[in-house]
C-alpha cells in the first residue's frame, strides 16, 4: 500500500463523511465534484444523453453516475434517425454487445428523523424535539452526543434547500445514581427515552425558524415540506498505535459510496479499456428496506440502464444480451470479528480489520454472492494487488442483507456482495481500518478497468 496515496484517500474519505450528514448532502457533494470532473448532469425529464464520457443523474437522496466509452457511444443526433439494429456501432468488437459494470452502494445510515410536529415543552420547562428512529440504530450510542438537524426542505415553489444547523440538541442519559442497575442492562424506550433536549424555559424558541435560516429562507412559513434528521456533529478522526483506525458515524455505508465515487471521479472522462459501460449507483433507504423510488427496490437503476441502451440504439433483444453479460458489485459494510464477543462470529471464517474487503456469503441468499461472482471479485482483488477475505454469519445468529439480492432480482445479472469489516455497526461512532477502506476502492478500480470480465454461462 502506497502510504502517500492511502493517506490522501483516507483524508478525502473522512472529509466526505463530514460533508455528508444525510443522503441528500452526500449526493450533493458527489454531484458537485463530478460536474467539476467533467461529468454531464442528466435530468430524468430531458432526452437521454449518451455522448462519450461521464454522466450523472440524481433522484432525491440517490445518484447514478455512468461512463460511456467511445466504442459504445451513439452516433450524433443528426445521424440517430438512420441508425438501425445492424448499424456499424452494433458490430464493434466482433458484434459483441457492451456490458454494464455496476458498483452499487447506499447513501443512508441510521438516524433520528424529525416528526411532523417537531417540538414540545414539558411541564418543567424542557424544550424537546420529537423524533422517530430511522433504521436499526444502536440507540445507546446516540446518548450524550451533540446533534444537529440536517436534511432538506422544499419551499412553495418546489425548490429544494439543504439544511445543516449548528449543534442544537442532545439526548442525556440518566445518571447512574438514579439507575443503579444500568450497567446490568440498559433499556431504552424509543418513544420515551429518545427525546432530545434543545432548550429550557424558552417558549419563544422555534426549531423551524432555525431550520429555515439554515436553508436560506426568511421564515418557517416558506417551508412546505421536509426530510430532516438529527445526526451527531463529531467529526471523523483516526486513532490507534499507527492511527490506523477510523472513528465516525455513517461508515455504513459511506465507506462504499466514497470508494465507488472516488474511483469513478478519478477515471473521469478518460478512455476506458474495452467497450463496457461503467455504472455507479448509490441508492437511498437501504436501512429501512429499500422500498422507495430512490431505493434499490424501486426502478431507478433499471430506468437508467434501459434509457441508456435505448439511447445507444439497442432494441429489447440487444438490451437483454447486454444485461446477460453484466456484473454488479453490491458493496455494503459488514462485521469484523469483535475481540470481546468472539463467540458471536463463525468459528472458522474470521474476517479481521486490516486484512482487506470481504466477500459476503450466505446460503439462504441474504447475500447473493455465488461462485461466478466470487471469482470475478477475486480477479479484481488480485489485479489490484490487495488482501481480501470472506464473511459468513454464525449459524445461530440472524444475517443481515443488502441491496445485492434486490438488484439481482430486479435485473437478473450476476451480483456479488462485498464490503469492509466494521466494529460498532449502526453506532453513532463506527470503527473501520484505513487499509480496508483504501483497498476496497482499489478493487473497484480494478473491476472497472480490467480488460475483460467474461465468465462462463
Amino acid at each position: 500500500m502506497s502510504s502517500s496515496h492511502s493517506d490522501q484517500y483516507i483524508n478525502a474519505y473522512m472529509n466526505f463523511i463530514d460533508q455528508s450528514p444525510t443522503s441528500y448532502h452526500a449526493v450533493a457533494v458527489m454531484a458537485d465534484e463530478l460536474r467539476q470532473a467533467g461529468f454531464h448532469p442528466q435530468k430524468e425529464t430531458d432526452p437521454w444523453d449518451v455522448r462519450p464520457g461521464g454522466h450523472y443523474v440524481v433522484r432525491d437522496g440517490a445518484m447514478i453516475a455512468y461512463v460511456i466509452p467511445p466504442q459504445a457511444a451513439s452516433p450524433s443526433t443528426t445521424e440517430r434517425e438512420s441508425v438501425g439494429k445492424h448499424s456499424p456501432k452494433n458490430k464493434h468488437n466482433g458484434g459483441r454487445h457492451p456490458a454494464y459494470r455496476i458498483i452499487g452502494a447506499h447513501t443512508d445510515s441510521p438516524a433520528l428523523a424529525l416528526k411532523p410536529t417537531p417540538q414540545s415543552t414539558t411541564s418543567d420547562g424542557w424544550g424537546q424535539l420529537a423524533v422517530e428512529v430511522y433504521g436499526g440504530a444502536l440507540l445507546n450510542s446516540w446518548l450524550d452526543r451533540e446533534l444537529c438537524v440536517a436534511g432538506r426542505v422544499v419551499d412553495e415553489h418546489g425548490a429544494v434547500h439543504l439544511v445543516r444547523t449548528k449543534p442544537i440538541a442532545r439526548v442525556p442519559q440518566l445518571a447512574t445514581h438514579l439507575d443503579r442497575k444500568v450497567n446490568e442492562g440498559l433499556e431504552l424506550n424509543p418513544q420515551k427515552h429518545i427525546h432530545p433536549i434543545w432548550t429550557v424555559d424558552d417558549d419563544s424558541a422555534d426549531i423551524m425558524d432555525i431550520i429555515a435560516e439554515s436553508a436560506g429562507l426568511s421564515s418557517e412559513r416558506e417551508i412546505f415540506g421536509w426530510d430532516l434528521k438529527l445526526v451527531p456533529t463529531q467529526k471523523a478522526a483516526t486513532f490507534g498505535a499507527q492511527s490506523q483506525f477510523i472513528a465516525s458515524g455513517r461508515q455504513d455505508n459511506l465507506s462504499s459510496v466514497f470508494a465507488g465515487f472516488h474511483v469513478l471521479q478519478q477515471l473521469g472522462t478518460d478512455s476506458i479499456p474495452g467497450d463496457d459501460i461503467l455504472v455507479f449507483v448509490a441508492n437511498d433507504h437501504e436501512e429501512v428496506g429499500s422500498g422507495t423510488r430512490s431505493g434499490a427496490a424501486g426502478p431507478f437503476l433499471e430506468d437508467v440502464l434501459h434509457r441508456t441502451a435505448v439511447a445507444l440504439g439497442y432494441d429489447a433483444d440487444d438490451e437483454a444480451r447486454m444485461t446477460a453479460r453484466s456484473v454488479c458489485i453490491s458493496s455494503d459494510a459488514g462485521h469484523s470479528v469483535h475481540p470481546n464477543y468472539a463467540e458471536r462470529h463463525d468459528p472458522d471464517t474470521r474476517p479481521m480489520m486490516g486484512r482487506g474487503p470481504m466477500v459476503k456469503i450466505n446460503a439462504n441468499q441474504r447475500y447473493v454472492s455465488d461462485a461466478v461472482g466470487e471469482a470475478i471479485w477475486q480477479r479484481a482483488c488480485e489485479a489490484a494487488g490487495i488482501q481480501h477475505q470472506a464473511f459468513v454469519s454464525h449459524n445461530a445468529m440472524p444475517c443481515g442483507s443488502t441491496i445485492g439480492p434486490i438488484t439481482a432480482t430486479r435485473l437478473g445479472m450476476v451480483t456479488v456482495d462485498v464490503g469492509i469489516p466494521l466494529l460498532s455497526m449502526h453506532s453513532a461512532r463506527e470503527m473501520s481500518h484505513e487499509y480496508d477502506c483504501w483497498a476496497l476502492s482499489e478493487a473497484m478500480r480494478a473491476l472497472w478497468t480490467m480488460d475483460s470480465l467474461e465468465y462462463g454461462q
